[in-house]
């Protein structure tokens, strides 16, 4: 697989009629000295003044923000998710102090830009989404970070130039229609003795079986298989990882995510049965998540 065709082939769905007068925008932005400080909000801020207006216009452009929240320099951009919450869930649970980290499926880079505090080798995001990087980009003109963010998949981390110490992969496991294919994938993207941090939904049960959805769950059509936490180890342990290890679990509320201003059309209030909030619009069990860690020992067997 040859990455480099693949990235001049995507760098031209910068030039989409959605997406070409936002990257308009912000090769119109000035240049501003900023600082960044990395708590629950990822702040921009700046001794000198900054066109708060120009800021507005231009996030709102680019909207819906789905990650985060930010603040640009007095702008408190209020995204759909608060992100924060699923970080300081995790947050206790690693260390990417000089280690090459991946983040797959990284939306706008809010977990990136988190990262940044454990002062890693590398951080690179891949998410193959125009609205995303441009959104990522639009924060890093300001920030100017050394991130790499991608416009690519999962499918394409095997054949990257470099392998990772420690891969993020939160909430893309049920996107996909061969689960076991992508935590291979996932595999033979670390280097040895590498770590995986991934969350996915789950249902309830000891049985080592999966909800295979009929149309939507959660209103969400791309979701196909959410296991018990059993049947997830399974898939681990079939891909290759010679470790899996529960680190929480949680469910998802309205208090994380929920309609902003920020964002267009629905959210969580409006994918759940409206007189039973333990259950989907569909019925099935409404959305919990595991978060658990797959390691990859030396010399484990590829798989």
């Amino acid at each position: 697989m040859n990455l480099n065709e693949i990235r001049e082939d995507r760098q031209k769905w910068m030039t989409w009629k959605n997406i070409a007068p936002l990257r308009a925008i912000i090769d119109a932005l000035p240049d501003v000295d900023a600082q960044i400080e990395l708590n629950d909000t990822v702040t921009l801020y700046s001794k000198e003044p900054v066109d708060i207006k120009l800021i507005e216009e231009s996030a709102r452009a680019m909207m819906p923000w789905r990650k985060g929240p930010f603040d640009l320099f007095g702008l408190f951009i209020d995204t759909e998710w608060k992100s924060n919450i699923k970080y300081n869930l995790i947050r206790p649970h690693f260390n990417l102090k000089d280690k090459r980290v991946a983040d797959i499926g990284c939306n706008n880079g809010y977990y990136l830009f988190r990262m940044q505090e454990d002062a890693p080798k590398k951080l690179v995001g891949f998410d193959p989404s125009a609205l995303y990087k441009t959104q990522f980009d639009f924060i890093n003109h300001f920030a100017k970070t050394d991130i790499v963010y991608e416009l690519l998949g999962v499918e394409h981390l095997p054949f990257y130039e470099e392998k990772f110490d420690f891969i993020f992969c939160l909430g893309v496991l049920y996107h996909r229609s061969d689960p076991v294919m992508m935590l291979k994938e996932l595999y033979k993207g670390l280097d040895d003795k590498g770590e995986v941090l991934l969350d996915t939904f789950y249902i309830d049960g000891e049985d080592e079986v999966a909800l295979s959805p009929k149309g939507s769950y959660s209103k969400i059509p791309n979701i196909y298989f959410v296991p018990t936490i059993p049947a997830l180890k399974n898939w681990c342990l079939r891909a290759g990882f010679s470790g899996f290890e529960v680190l929480e679990t949680s469910t998802t509320s309205t208090d994380e995510q929920r309609k902003t201003d920020w964002i267009e059309g629905q959210s969580l209030e409006d994918f759940l049965d409206p007189d039973d909030s333990s259950k989907t619009v569909e019925g099935y069990p409404a959305p919990k998540r595991v978060y658990v860690k797959l390691t990859k020992e030396k010399n484990g067997k590829e798989k």
